[in-house]
């Protein structure tokens, strides 16, 4: 049979047109592959092992060196405990789920994790997630600070929900503390402890605590949902 020019012209468009239809197939199958591929969420290292330039030091004496109470030791953040203060981190977060490894150097002692730090007062407004030891996992509101579980304005602190879950002096904790819009949850070692709901802050940077007596973190660092 023999072929018309129009005939041959019209198997040659339908030909461009799956060929069309493939190519489209596979470019958006494989970017479909490339979004699955990735990662939901992005993570924060806020300890990077190497020095301490992304954070900001605060003492109550002013006239102390900063860096003979905060160092890093071997890729940790050692803290003396002495004078009193904190470092915090040059940036400022919100809705994140923050790790936070810890061990007491010496004997047990006190410090604490700083949520929500704006300015850079003695104490600054936050929220503390307590790392004193036996009392991990109380939350206590500095002045000025305040969440609905906080009931009694005599108190600073809203202890813990369960038996405490540290480890000896010298082993590793690990706070998980996931802040969500107005909420807060923490856990020590993987054991519900505590949770602040309505808290007046929701923003601010992360401070870890210089309190009397040395500790040292290990891994820090937030997993924020990718916008």
């Amino acid at each position: 049979m023999k072929i018309t020019n129009k005939e041959s012209i019209i198997r040659v468009l339908i030909l461009i047109a799956i060929m069309s239809i493939v190519v489209l197939i596979s470019v958006l199958t494989h970017k479909k592959q490339n979004r699955e591929g990735q990662p939901e969420y992005d993570t924060i290292v806020l300890n990077k092992g190497v020095n301490l330039d992304n954070w900001l030091a605060t003492l109550k004496d002013s006239t102390a060196n900063a860096d003979s109470t905060f160092m890093m030791h071997e890729g940790n953040i050692f803290i003396s405990g002495e004078p009193f203060g904190y470092i915090k981190t040059k940036d400022q977060y919100s809705d994140y789920q923050l790790f936070v490894d810890w061990r007491w150097v010496d004997e047990p002692g006190n410090s604490g994790v700083f949520l929500h730090v704006g300015d850079d007062q003695i104490w600054p407004v936050c929220l503390e997630c307590q790392l004193k030891s036996g009392n991990a996992g109380d939350l206590v509101c500095f002045p000025g600070f305040d969440f609905l579980e906080h009931v009694d304005k005599d108190k600073w602190a809203v202890s813990k929900q369960s038996v405490t879950s540290e480890k000896l002096a010298g082993e590793w904790n690990t706070y998980d503390i996931r802040v969500m819009g107005d909420s807060v949850s923490i856990y020590v070692n993987g054991v519900f402890q505590n949770t602040a709901s309505k808290t007046s802050k929701s923003a601010g940077s992360i401070a870890l605590q210089s309190e009397g007596a040395p500790v040292e973190f290990g891994k820090v660092f937030l997993v924020k949902k990718r916008i």
